[in-house]
C-alpha cells in the first residue's frame, strides 16, 4: 500500500491552501471561480478549465448569465456605511442585481436576509433564477437599525459570459475510472468550500506522483448542482463515465475535527459504497451513517436516474446539519489542519483499498501446508496460530468469488493487510487473481 504524509505538513498545507482562497468571491460563474481555480492550478498544473457560455443546453437546464460584482455597501443619512461588502461578501445576496437607492428603515428590511434562530450569524444567501437585489445582516444588527433614511448602493452585472469548471484526468494501466468530483462556488466558506477542493488537489498531487495506477482518475471542480449537470452534459461526458466509471465520491465540507459521515448512493449497494463502509469502519468505527434521502451535495445528480453513476460521499460534519452550515460562521475557525488531513487519509485509504482490490482463488484443496513455504511457524504450541490467523482466515475465504473488501468485512482484517498476504500467497503459487470476476 502508499505511504501515508507526514500529518502536520499535509495537514498545515491543506489549510494554508483553504486560507488563500478564502477571501475570493465565488459564485456559480464568474472571475471568483477562475481565481480559485489558478490557485488549483499552482498544486497540479496539468488542472485544465473549461468555459461553457451563457445560454448553453444543459439537460433541463441553461447555463446562467454570468455575474460579476465590484463594490456594495448600505450608508446611513450621516453617509457612515452600517454595510460594507467589502468586509465579508456574504454582505450580499448571491446574483445580485445593481442597485442604487435611497430607502426608509421599512423598504430597507424588505431587502435584508437573516438567521432568525441563529441571530448573530451572517447567512449565506443566493437568488441564481429569480433577478433581485439583497444584502444580509446578523438578525441583532438588523434590528438594532434605527428610523432612518437609507442609501443601498451594489455595483453588479449580470451578462452573457460563461460557466467554467475544471478537470484533471491521471490515466492508469485501465480504462476503468474513480470520479473525484468538488465544488468550487460557495463565498467565504470553510467546511462547506474549500476543504473539498484543497482535498480533492492534494490527492491529484499524491496520486500523479505514483509510479504505477491501475485505474484512470478524473478529477471534476464545479459550481454545484449547475456545474455537475452542465459536465455532465457537454462533451459525451456521461456517456462515456456510464460506461467506464467504476467508483465515485463527491467531496465537501470535509475540514473539521467533529466526525465522519458516509452518504449512501441511490441504493447504497456500489462499490464506492463498500469502499467508503470498509475503510470508515477500521479508520473512524463511530462513523455516522446518512441514507440517500439524506443527500444534500452532487451526490444528487450523479445518481439521478438515467445518470446512475456509483457516486457517494465522505464528508466530516455533514452539509446541512451542522450549525455553522452557510453562514459567516464557517470560517477558517471551523476547520483545522488535523481535520483536514484526517479527511485526507480516509480518501487516500479509499484509493488504496480500490488500487488493492480484487478477487483470488486459492490454488489447492484443504488446507495448504503453509510450513513448508515459510508461512507458519515450525514449532507447534499455544498462540502460535494466532500469527498467521489473517493468512489461514484470508485463504477460507478466498474461492473466486469474494474480492479483498468482502474478505475484509468478513474477517476484520483491513484490506491494506489483505493486499500483503495475498501477494505473498501468488508468489508462492498458492493463489492467483482471479480475472473472470473482475
Amino acid at each position: 500500500m502508499y505511504g501515508i504524509e507526514d500529518s502536520m505538513k499535509i495537514g498545515q498545507e491543506l489549510y494554508d491552501l483553504c486560507g488563500r482562497m478564502f477571501p475570493y468571491c465565488r459564485s456559480i460563474t464568474g472571475d471568483g471561480v477562475r481565481q480559485t481555480l489558478a490557485d488549483l492550478q499552482e498544486v497540479v498544473p496539468e488542472i485544465t478549465t473549461h468555459e461553457v457560455p451563457t445560454g448553453t443546453p444543459a439537460f433541463d437546464w441553461t447555463v446562467p448569465r454570468e455575474w460579476r460584482i465590484r463594490d456594495a455597501w448600505i450608508k446611513n443619512s450621516r453617509g457612515e456605511k452600517i454595510l460594507d461588502f467589502k468586509e465579508t461578501n456574504l454582505r450580499v445576496m448571491g446574483y445580485s442585481l445593481p442597485l442604487d437607492a435611497e430607502m426608509s428603515l421599512a423598504e430597507l428590511k424588505k431587502i435584508i436576509y437573516t438567521q432568525p434562530d441563529q441571530p448573530d450569524v451572517i447567512p449565506y444567501v443566493t437568488s441564481y433564477y429569480k433577478e433581485r437585489s439583497g444584502f444580509c445582516m446578523t438578525q441583532q444588527e438588523k434590528d438594532a437599525l434605527p428610523e432612518d433614511t437609507y442609501h443601498a448602493y451594489i455595483d453588479s452585472e449580470l451578462f452573457d459570459g460563461s460557466l467554467t469548471y475544471g478537470e484533471l484526468i491521471l490515466p492508469g494501466e485501465t480504462d476503468d475510472e474513480i470520479l473525484l468530483s468538488t465544488y468550487v462556488c460557495h463565498p467565504s466558506m470553510a467546511n462547506n468550500e474549500l476543504s473539498g477542493p484543497a482535498v480533492s488537489v492534494y490527492l491529484a498531487k499524491w496520486l500523479k506522483s505514483l509510479p504505477h495506477r491501475r485505474y484512470t482518475y478524473r478529477f471534476v471542480y464545479i459550481p454545484e448542482t449547475i456545474g455537475s449537470i452542465t459536465y455532465l452534459s457537454q462533451d459525451d461526458h456521461l456517456a462515456y463515465m456510464k460506461a467506464h466509471v467504476k467508483a465515485g465520491f463527491n467531496l465537501s465540507c470535509v475540514g473539521d475535527d467533529r466526525t465522519y459521515t458516509y452518504v449512501e448512493s441511490r441504493y447504497g449497494d456500489t462499490l464506492a459504497d463498500r469502499v467508503a463502509r470498509n475503510v470508515l469502519h477500521f479508520h473512524y468505527p463511530q462513523y455516522e451513517h446518512r441514507t440517500f434521502l439524506q443527500r444534500g451535495s452532487d451526490e444528487r445528480q450523479y445518481n439521478a436516474p438515467g445518470v446512475d453513476l456509483p457516486v457517494c460521499a465522505i464528508c466530516r460534519s455533514k452539509y446541512g446539519e451542522y450549525p455553522e452550515y452557510h453562514t459567516s460562521k464557517d470560517d477558517m475557525g471551523l476547520i483545522s489542519p488535523s481535520g483536514l488531513q484526517g479527511a485526507y487519509e480516509v480518501y487516500q485509504k479509499c484509493i488504496e483499498t480500490l488500487e488493492a482490490n480484487q478477487t483470488y482463488q486459492v490454488q489447492c484443496y484443504c488446507e495448504p501446508q503453509l510450513g513448508k513455504r515459510g508461512l507458519y511457524p515450525t514449532i507447534s504450541q499455544k498462540g502460535s496460530y494466532d500469527a498467521v490467523k489473517a493468512m489461514t482466515d484470508f485463504i477460507a475465504y478466498a474461492d473466486g468469488r469474494n474480492d479483498l473488501i468482502a474478505i475484509s468485512d468478513r474477517i476484520g482484517v483491513p484490506v491494506g493487510k489483505l493486499s500483503l498476504i495475498a501477494k505473498k500467497l501468488v508468489v508462492t503459487g498458492l493463489m492467483r487473481v482471479n480475472e473472470e470476476v473482475q
